[in-house]
């Protein structure tokens, strides 16, 4: 947040409308910024509440008190409970519930995992994304590492370039599988119309970068699977996108598979996905170490209906 500015409206912008004025005068800030503080009194011309077209005649006096908007504030510490299931000098393993969005973006400038990290570890404000080397889509729940320290930070993203972390997910997806066990070998990128979607591409795309994924059915129901996916590239809704592309779905992801509930299933309120188990070598120590998170009470209770509708 920039602090309260005086100005003086120069001669030679006489006749000109008071946002004009003003986008010359400040250039660091957008013109509809600038209109967007007028109209809601945060900036005074002659002491007084204008708008945005009155005109101004040179000599009037400016008070400017800019207002901040939400990302002005997002790295900012927040008291926010952590589930942490592993922590040293180096490292924080926590399992993320489901709903609590891992970096601030649009829509999302505070309660964020980042901004619970700031509070925890005060020290992640010297790291980038405070220590966090890779993310989970805010409805999908489990594990996730942190480093603590920027040699662990670098250390880790190596080991996920190099495709030594494991990373194995649960998912309730739509269909019957017409095989055990498979790979999905297919490029990701934006998806070219619907921007909050990822989509697979060709290979030869320039907008896509690898992605592999390797899925085992656990339980095959009527109408849906549990299949347990083990990541070996880490590319945004990469599950969600590999699934939906075999025509298999995740339960409950509107995003995905739209917001339509399909028949003869349990509603389920986000996409049934959850990383249970994560696997590295230490980034200091070089000790390998595991971790399995049990799925919450949600993702629980669905496997439960699952085989009891199954069973029945």
């Amino acid at each position: 947040m920039t602090d309260p500015r005086q100005l003086t409206i120069p001669p030679e912008h006489a006749g000109k409308r008071f946002d004009s004025s003003l986008a010359e005068l400040l250039p660091e800030f957008s013109r509809s910024r600038l209109q967007s503080w007028i109209e809601s009194g945060h900036i005074l011309l002659g002491g007084a509440v204008a708008s945005q077209k009155q005109k101004v005649w040179g000599g009037e006096s400016v008070l400017v008190t800019p207002e901040a908007l939400p990302e002005d504030n997002a790295y900012q510490p927040e008291e926010i409970a952590l589930n942490v299931v592993y922590e040293d000098d180096a490292i924080l393993v926590i399992d993320k519930p489901a709903g609590l969005v891992t970096h601030p973006g649009a829509g999302n400038w505070q309660g964020t995992l980042l901004n619970a990290l700031l509070h925890y570890l005060p020290q992640a404000n010297t790291i980038p994304r405070a220590g966090i080397v890779h993310r989970l889509d805010k409805d999908t729940s489990g594990l996730m590492v942190v480093a603590k320290t920027l040699e662990a930070q670098t250390q880790l993203v190596r080991d996920l370039q190099a495709r030594t972390v494991k990373r194995i997910y649960w998912a309730v997806a739509l269909g019957v599988f017409t095989r055990a066990e498979g790979s999905i070998d297919a490029p990701i990128g934006r998806h070219p119309t619907q921007r909050v979607k990822m989509a697979v591409h060709d290979k030869d795309s320039s907008v896509s970068k690898s992605a592999l994924t390797h899925w085992k059915v656990l339980q095959q129901y009527p109408r849906a699977a549990w299949v347990e996916c083990r990541l070996a590239t880490g590319r945004t809704h990469q599950i969600r996108v590999h699934l939906t592309h075999l025509g298999h779905p995740l339960l409950g992801d509107t995003v995905y598979r739209g917001k339509n509930q399909p028949p003869g299933l349990p509603t389920f309120p986000r996409q049934a996905l959850h990383a249970v188990r994560l696997g590295l070598v230490h980034p200091i120590t070089g000790e390998p170490l595991e971790w399995e998170a049990p799925p919450p009470q949600d993702f629980a209770a669905l496997l439960t209906t699952l085989e009891q509708n199954h069973a029945t």
